[in-house]
């Protein structure tokens, strides 16, 4: 294997074969002037629950266009690793591929180091951008895959789901029943998509309004969690929901004007409140029993119109921005991570499940254009028929 001057490092002789890395210049890029105005801090336990949970995390700002990389350095401190993907939004991970939603593009991000592999001696996932599906200024949130491997991506813009398209922006896979036509209005505030089986099961939506930012008037109430395989309204009488997620006790979403994790019955509509969390909900993942999501602090200085207003106002706090770590049978928040500063608008979050400590290559970063890997085998000159 060829070995960049400080890249990825060889395992033991005999050890299956690696990808080759060259000039593998893969150091933490210096932060940016809105994060080095930011300080990042974390629950106590925090870095245990990450080994206990087996994972890191993923986070977004579309604030400040940047992708946060949570793990575990040797020594036990908590690594935070970060680079630019301008309006960073939706974001889907998994142990060996990240996918980035940005401004106009949707990025696809590829782990280069083998199992025995560290970058930067202590990081055994390299993240690097391998292509963007340029998708125009469609106001992508959040995004999967599903079990054909297509990028599904919720198409905010044109209030419908989407996917990549070889000659367009995007291809429309399904609008709500009550979208009348496929306009670029923003009509309901389509936002979250949840999977099951590897298929879109659940979207949800800020109002059922079929005209350009009708949503804006139905921010107290009227959001919708809409069963996208029937086209039936599950439950409706939501906050600004954001964020649904299938699992087997239910449908779990954020009522994000309440600033309450909800648990929907995904047959009768029953809501039931899980967590309150002290700011704007945007972005959940669940792992182990546990609920992962950020929150963000108001634009204008206030949540005005929300009830999330005056459920702080009761409890006599002030919304913060971070991320919260929720533990689902007892709804009790058990740790955080803290941003206060420049940043204080997040997106979204994912797990990466069964990782230590990673990075990745920003777009404009030096490494990017240093970094060069390659499969180790040679390729059939001439493609298989088919």
């Amino acid at each position: 294997m060829a070995k960049g001057k400080n890249g990825a490092s060889g395992g033991e002789a005999g050890a299956s074969p690696d990808v080759a890395v060259e000039e593998a210049q893969a150091a933490p890029q210096p932060a940016q002037p809105a994060a080095d105005q930011t300080r990042i801090s974390v629950s106590r336990g925090f870095g245990n629950w990450l080994v206990r949970a087996n994972c890191s995390l993923a986070f977004t700002s579309y604030q400040t266009g940047q992708l946060f990389l949570v793990g575990m350095l040797p020594g036990g401190q908590v690594s935070f690793h970060q680079q630019n993907y301008v309006r960073a939004m939706g974001v889907h991970a998994t142990p060996q591929r990240l996918y980035v939603g940005s401004l106009f593009q949707v990025w696809r991000l590829e782990n280069v180091l083998a199992p025995h592999e560290r970058a930067n001696q202590h990081f055994d996932r390299l993240y690097v951008p391998r292509n963007a599906q340029t998708t125009g200024d469609v106001d992508v949130h959040e995004l999967n895959v599903d079990r054909a491997g297509r990028v599904i991506f919720v198409n905010t813009k044109f209030s419908c789901l989407a996917t990549m398209s070889v000659t367009h922006g995007f291809k429309p896979l399904w609008k709500p029943p009550f979208i009348s036509r496929l306009a670029a209005e923003d009509r309901c505030h389509l936002n979250g998509l949840a999977m099951e089986d590897g298929s879109p099961a659940y979207v949800t939506a800020v109002s059922r309004s079929d005209m350009i930012n009708g949503w804006r008037d139905r921010r107290h109430e009227g959001g919708v969690l809409i069963d996208v395989r029937d086209d039936r309204i599950v439950t409706d009488q939501l906050s600004m929901p954001h964020s649904p997620r299938a699992t087997p006790d239910g449908v779990y979403l954020l009522d994000s004007g309440r600033g309450q994790i909800v648990r929907v019955d995904p047959e009768t509509g029953a809501r039931t409140d899980i967590a309150f969390c002290p700011g704007f909900l945007r972005g959940l993942a669940i792992h182990n029993g546990y609920a992962i999501a950020t929150v963000s602090l108001p634009r204008d200085g206030a949540f005005s119109g929300l009830a999330l207003q005056d459920e702080l106002r009761k409890r006599d706090g002030e919304p913060w921005c971070g991320v919260c770590i929720v533990d689902l049978r007892s709804g009790d928040l058990v740790e955080w991570i803290r941003l206060n500063g420049a940043i204080k608008e997040l997106f979204d979050v994912a797990v990466i499940p069964d990782v230590r400590c990673p990075m990745a290559l920003g777009v404009q970063s030096t490494d990017i254009q240093s970094l060069i890997s390659f499969d180790p085998e040679f390729g059939p000159l001439s493609a298989p028929a088919g």
